[in-house]
């Protein structure tokens, strides 16, 4: 994927989850299959795996090169980013402390939806802030998969949103 298409599947995976969850009433957004979380919390657990990217992001370019090295390798696709992922999770891999979402109020549904989209904005503003080349160069940690291209990032954050997304609905049935 380019840039672009980065940005539309961005702005499209997190639109149509926050859409989704915006939908729902005050006892679906509460509620909790077999001790899964909330829709409330898979919305909060998204804005916490946005946020720090977006500062992260936010950084100098000549910080992210202090601080992660260079990348030594071609960016995989998407596909095969996906494929890693969810062989984590097969293995038993899940949200790490700081990811792991509070209780989330019915009320507060509409603002962290709003934040959120707020959020998908800003990263696609940081994204056009870099070249295609460098996408593939600068490097970012990812707390279950390790050290990721800009690329691999944007990459999982765009199945990211389509996965906890999949996963609400698939705990209202």
């Amino acid at each position: 994927m380019n840039q672009q298409e980065i940005n539309d599947r961005l702005s499209e995976n997190h639109k149509s989850f926050v859409g989704f969850v915006t939908s729902l009433n005050e006892q679906q957004f509460e509620y909790s299959f077999d001790n899964k979380w909330t829709a409330g919390q898979q919305l909060d657990h998204i804005y916490r795996a946005l946020r720090p990217l977006t500062q992260g992001l936010a950084l100098p370019k000549f910080l992210l090169r202090l601080i992660f090295p260079k990348s030594n390798r071609a960016s995989i696709t998407y596909e095969s980013l996906v494929q890693k992922y969810t062989a984590k999770l097969a293995a038993g891999g899940k949200a790490t402390r700081r990811f792991i979402p509070a209780p989330v109020s019915f009320n507060e549904k509409n603002e962290l939806c709003k934040k959120i989209l707020k959020l998908v904005a800003r990263l696609s503003t940081q994204i056009d802030n870099f070249t295609e080349e460098e996408l593939d160069i600068y490097i970012l940690p990812h707390p279950l998969l390790g050290k990721l291209t800009i690329r691999e990032m944007m990459y999982f954050t765009i199945y990211h949103a389509a996965h906890h997304h999949e996963q609400t609905k698939r705990n209202l049935i």
